[in-house]
């Protein structure tokens, strides 16, 4: 847990040296609290004090990395319990488990549908995270079927063998991918904690309840393993997210380091909307990977949009860049309209200029992210801010006419807008679902 500025100053030397550039050391205390200087700047700190403030300043949570190109994850350092405290800061890894004992065919057809299940929404990109190779057969086709996925393209992997024989041969195949290996029990734990110390990858720990993976992840790190992910085995929906919340819970409010590290689950459900809905609950809480078996897009959809709305910041409004952004086949007439640069109200809005089949621009007013009402109760969509990004943007240099369609809900600018900008402003439909009929309609006249 972070260290106070009050706290700090009782491990300093109190001599108010001035070497560390403040002008005592309490002033220094409370810039390390902020985090805006380092310990270093000290020259009279004991070894005991560092290794205080070294522990406090440790996230609560482990930051563990899985992979190492540009496409690497990263999962943990979280340090709330719920979003609305500060944020979630690393998205929970939706993994597709695939398993050894399937034909060589048939993983191909496989990894080509996993490949395939990409969406774009409000302006991200989603995608399934992480490739999970289960065993089930002899070690011989386990190492196969690893090396096969790997020679398809690049996935980050996570092996999950209990035989030594098998894992060593996969993570020679997988060396140089930083692969998750599952995983580390008390029967195990001699062979598979030197398999991560050789290969430097991170592992997971499981047990059947929270004592059990405390012992294990107490020992692991005395042999010098920190990167850890837990499991607690499989339990009841209720069961298990008492134990995801208790985890959490000990981990940021009791500064437990054995518990402090990301979570993980695999969903063993046969019936693919109960698999669905068992993966939303733990996104909700709190694990941080979760393993499934089906990979339907319409599942895969769901599970990325829910992930995505959680992993929002609630305090920083999904926004797309201002600017003139063209739709369809424009030219010099196509009528242009303007909204705000809150994400969902750009794409609703392009969405139905997409279905009216008329080519329009639309120009994107920075509103810090709010909705149109909103923006317009708050000041940041107003005719002044409408007509600057108008002159910013060169309106007049794109098309040859002197018309502005502006959201019906702020017809009440109008007049003001014309008279500030220049343009003639029509009032268009309160809701975006109208704007194809009134843009049919509009491309009936002539754009002067």
């Amino acid at each position: 847990m972070p260290l106070s500025g009050l706290d700090i100053y009782k491990l300093l030397p109190k001599t108010n040296c001035r070497e560390c550039g403040f002008a005592t050391c309490l002033a220094f205390a409370m810039q390390l609290a902020k985090k805006t200087v380092g310990i270093d700047k000290c020259p009279y700190l004991t070894e005991e004090s560092k290794r205080t403030l070294e522990a406090s300043s440790l996230p609560p949570i482990k930051l563990v990395t899985i992979g190492t190109r540009s496409s690497c994850l990263e999962i943990g350092n979280e340090t709330v319990m719920f979003r609305h405290e500060e944020k979630f800061h690393h998205p929970c890894l939706i993994g597709i488990i695939i398993e050894d004992n399937l034909t060589d065919n048939q993983i191909k057809s496989e990894l080509e549908k996993i490949n395939n299940l990409k969406f774009e929404r409000i302006g991200q990109k989603l995608e399934i995270s992480l490739l999970a190779i289960k065993q089930n057969s002899a070690s011989a086709r386990f190492i196969e079927v690893v090396k096969l996925i790997s020679s398809y393209g690049y996935f980050n992997l996570t092996l999950m063998s209990n035989e030594e024989e098998a894992l060593k041969g996969a993570l020679e195949i997988t060396k140089d991918k930083k692969t998750l290996i599952y995983s580390a029990t008390g029967e195990n734990l001699s062979w598979i904690s030197k398999l991560a110390l050789t290969y430097h990858t991170p592992l997971v720990v499981s047990g059947q309840n929270i004592e059990c993976i405390c012992s294990l992840t107490e020992e692991l790190s005395r042999q010098g393993i920190n990167d850890l992910v837990i499991d607690t085995g499989k339990k009841s929906i209720p069961e298990k997210i008492w134990d995801l919340t208790q985890i959490r819970r000990q981990a940021l409010k009791k500064s437990n380091r054995s518990l402090g590290y990301p979570t993980l689950t695999i969903i063993e459900q046969d019936n693919p909307y109960d698999e669905a809905i068992e993966a939303a609950t733990y996104i909700s809480k709190y694990a941080q990977i979760i393993l499934i078996k089906g990979f339907e897009a319409w599942k895969a959809l769901s599970l990325l949009t829910l992930r995505q709305n959680i992993y929002s910041d609630p305090q920083k409004p999904l926004q797309i860049e201002p600017k003139l952004y063209p739709v369809g086949q424009v030219t010099d007439k196509s009528p242009v309209l303007v909204t705000t640069n809150f994400s969902l109200t750009y794409y609703t809005v392009l969405g139905e200029v997409e279905a009216s089949k008329v080519p329009s621009y639309i120009i994107i007013v920075n509103t810090e992210g709010m909705s149109v009402l909103t923006a317009w109760a708050a000041e940041k969509f107003t005719p002044e801010k409408i007509t600057e990004s108008i002159n910013k943007f060169a309106i007049r240099n794109t098309v040859s006419h002197n018309r502005l369609i502006i959201p019906g809900y702020v017809a009440v600018m109008s007049t003001d807008l014309e008279e500030k900008s220049g343009y003639q402003i029509l009032v268009g439909p309160k809701e975006a679902t109208g704007l194809p009929s009134f843009l049919k309609t509009l491309s009936s006249y002539a754009m002067e």
